[in-house]
């Protein structure tokens, strides 16, 4: 029996009628209408009296994902059919025998693969990771349930608002890791920007709430400037009878944002807030798209003039996600460089709805030739079944499958290959072979040699230069980029060190049976942090390596103590009461791991480094109950969140303030070298401020100097303030915070 009001029902009604409309566009018979009737009314029944966080009726849920995944997706009527089910199986008594029964096996299917991805976000840390593996095989078997999820997540995320702090860090966390990048792979060009939009809506509602209003302000010169610079373009695709729309697109507000971070500097200098898009219809049958995109281009150029490094022809050579698009930068009027766009009607809608559009017109063209989306399903299959690597590992390198800003290289041979922005020769050799990586030690780019270091560009030719001797080493993962990279390079490793380990047991052992000591647990807890190490795998690893040598052992041993002195950061947890009621998504609340009672151990996280002032979220290790302590803007503070998410801290960590500490920042500057610089950046810093300088570093080359300063500051405020006085010295250009340094 419902417990819905009038305005429930009517409300309910009205959504139901505006899906049904939007139906149309799907709907060819009867039997197709009959089809998603059942389904909603079946769904009706299931979620009666049921509601949202919110309050809403739960059944606007499942009819708002069924809207998105027609208008926002261009699915048909069987991913309707699943949306409007997606959770009558995970909520409801129903199962998924009864949806077989009812809707038919393929239904049945897809709501038993939506109803497993649920819990792929519910469950903890590895088994998270794990289920969330087998979950993407359906990726190789029916992509459209990652669709009709990707559609659920959006609507979560229109809605984040009902739900708690700690909660909306670690759905916003899942949501930037793996759902945006997914969405973005999968060509939903304009779910990708909204997710992001919304995660820092929700993550970061000050900033998102100034770089808005900004825009706002600056709409009505922005739309002038478009018009001037539009002008000339739409008079000369008139003149030549083209069929085509034009206009002018804005940054979201994620990526503005994004980039005022990367190169810190504010809203005022971001010069390119929006690009200008031009989708025509082509002429059947010739000349062709290609042909037709390239003149329209010379059209433009014969009015704008260039910037040749700026070219990217993503016709001939489309994306992995089949993107196809003509982009080039143009000066345009008052010095501006303008990002002008050109594609077909066919590719905008493979642009906009991703895989639906791409598959729609691939099977318009009856091709059964392999394009770039099928082989990258395929390589998501291969990975899937890979044996070798753990959940989590996999989780990571299929996350950098996803984004793919993309070079095009070329073997000796002048085979092309596809490669992300920012591979290095190293990619490449692993690209072609693990072997060939593995046993890499230089490469000749355009028949130079060059270290594996060294960044790829579009159009390089590559030979990988090998040696049997050579090694992967454990550095080469802060070189490489893509995931098979990675992976191999993580599997040679970890071979390595278990070998090492064996190695080193017994070489310790031996040494321990010439001393005539006994091993046991409490010679160990002696002698691992003696030798810097945090663990007896560590310490055996590096023994079996020959890093540590046992000369002293003895000495160590016969020292009344061994104490390794350790350094408390003060920060604490301001109670609050523990919500323990369960939200939409079936997570059910957890006890945390160290109890109540227990004072928490803070500890500041190497990645982003956090100091007084900073934003900061902390998570709980779940193997030893530490909290540590990121900043909120910390990428790997993300990726912990969409795979650790229970253990994201519930209440807010604030700095104390009892404590007067100082805590080491590093800055970069570059400028114009003159005579005094750095004396003056010292008076500045030492004299001025009273900060206490551990380093500078400072490098000068054609009348250009860069370099670093790493100091000691009591919180971000004085050091945001050094940095103010720092700019305003003359010839400095910029100056950063380094937050890896």
């Amino acid at each position: 029996m419902s417990n819905y009001t009038a305005d429930d029902e009517r409300i309910i009604k009205e959504k139901w009628e505006d899906l049904l409309y939007a139906c149309t566009k799907i709907c060819k018979n009867d039997e197709d209408w009959n089809f998603i009737k059942r389904a909603f009314f079946l769904a009706k029944e299931a979620h009666a009296g049921i509601r949202r966080r919110s309050g809403e009726p739960y059944l606007l849920h499942p009819i708002a994902v069924a809207k998105i995944v027609i208008d926002e997706i261009g699915l048909g009527v069987k991913s309707v059919v699943a949306a409007l089910l997606h959770d009558v199986v995970e909520d409801t008594d129903y199962t998924v025998e009864d949806m077989e029964r009812i809707f038919g096996a393929k239904i049945a299917s897809m709501v038993d693969g939506l109803t497993k991805m649920s819990g792929v976000f519910n469950a903890d840390t590895s088994e998270q990771a794990e289920y969330f593996r087998k979950v993407l095989l359906t990726l190789s078997d029916d992509v459209r349930v990652i669709l009709i999820k990707i559609a659920d997540r959006l609507h979560n995320m229109r809605t984040l608002g009902s739900m708690p702090l700690n909660k909306q860090i670690k759905i916003t966390g899942e949501t930037i890791y793996l759902f945006a990048p997914l969405a973005y792979r999968l060509g939903l060009y304009s779910i990708k920007s909204e997710l992001e939009d919304l995660c820092m809506k929700y993550r970061f509602p000050n900033q998102y709430a100034e770089i808005t209003r900004k825009l706002d302000d600056t709409e009505a010169s922005r739309q002038e400037f478009i018009a001037r610079f539009n002008a000339p373009i739409i008079e000369a695709l008139d003149r030549d009878h083209i069929n085509y729309e034009i206009s002018g697109r804005v940054k979201s507000v994620y990526s503005i944002w994004m980039k005022m971070q990367r190169k810190q500097i504010p809203f005022e200098e971001i010069y390119d807030l929006f690009a200008i898009r031009i989708v025509f219809k082509p002429l059947v049958p010739f000349p062709s798209e290609k042909t037709q995109c390239w003149q329209i281009y010379s059209s433009i150029t014969d009015l704008y003039t260039p910037k040749p490094d700026r070219l990217r022809d993503w016709i001939s050579m489309p994306k992995d996600n089949g993107y196809e698009a003509l982009h080039s930068t143009v000066m345009g009027p008052d010095g501006v460089w303008v990002e002008v766009q050109i594609r077909t009607q066919r590719m905008e809608d493979i642009a906009e709805r991703g895989f639906a559009a791409h598959w729609k017109y691939k099977k318009a063209t009856i091709s059964q030739d392999e394009d770039e989306f099928d082989k990258w399903l395929k390589k998501i299959r291969t990975a899937l079944n890979s044996p070798s690597e753990n959940a989590i590992d996999f989780l990571d390198n299929f996350k950098l499958s996803l984004y793919t800003s993309e070079i095009v290289v070329f073997t000796p041979k002048g085979e092309a290959r596809k490669l992300p922005f920012g591979a290095t020769a190293l990619d490449f050799a692993y690209e072609i072979h693990s072997k060939i990586g593995n046993n890499a030690i230089g490469a000749k780019i355009n028949h130079k040699i060059e270290p594996l270091t060294t960044q790829l560009n579009s159009g390089d030719q590559i030979e990988i230069i090998t040696a049997d001797n050579a090694r992967p080493k454990p550095e080469w993962l802060d070189t490489v980029t893509t995931g098979k990279a990675k992976q191999a390079i993580k599997s040679f490793l970890k071979r390595e060190q278990q070998n090492n380990i064996e190695r080193g047991i017994q070489m310790f052992e031996e040494r321990m049976q010439r001393l005539n000591i006994n091993l046991s647990g409490r010679v160990l807890r002696k002698v691992v942090p003696a030798y810097g190490c945090s663990n007896k795998e560590e310490f055996y690893s590096k023994v079996g390596a020959g890093i540590i040598r046992l000369d002293d052992l003895e000495k160590i041993l016969k020292s009344s103590s061994t104490k390794k002195l350790l350094k408390f950061w003060t920060l604490f947890i301001p109670q609050k009461e523990r919500e323990e009621e369960s939200d939409d998504t079936g997570e059910s609340p957890t006890e945390n791991p160290v109890a109540p009672s227990a004072e928490p151990e803070f500890v500041i996280a190497e990645c982003c480094k956090p100091i007084p002032g900073d934003s900061v979220v902390g998570f709980r290790d779940p193997k030893s109950g530490k909290i540590i302590v990121h900043k909120a803007t910390c990428d790997e503070l993300n990726r912990l969140a969409a795979q650790y998410g229970k253990q994201i801290v519930k209440e807010e960590i604030k700095w104390s303030q009892h404590k007067a500490m100082h805590y080491l920042s590093t800055i970069s500057l570059r400028g114009i070298d003159r005579m005094g610089i750095l004396l003056d950046l010292s008076k500045i810093v030492s004299g001025d401020f009273s900060f206490n300088i551990r380093e500078i570093a400072i490098q000068s080359h054609d009348g250009i100097f860069e370099g670093t300063i790493s100091l000691y500051v009591k919180d971000a405020e004085s050091l945001n303030t050094v940095m103010d006085r720092i700019r305003k010295v003359k010839g400095i250009e910029s100056v950063k915070r380094l937050i890896n340094a």
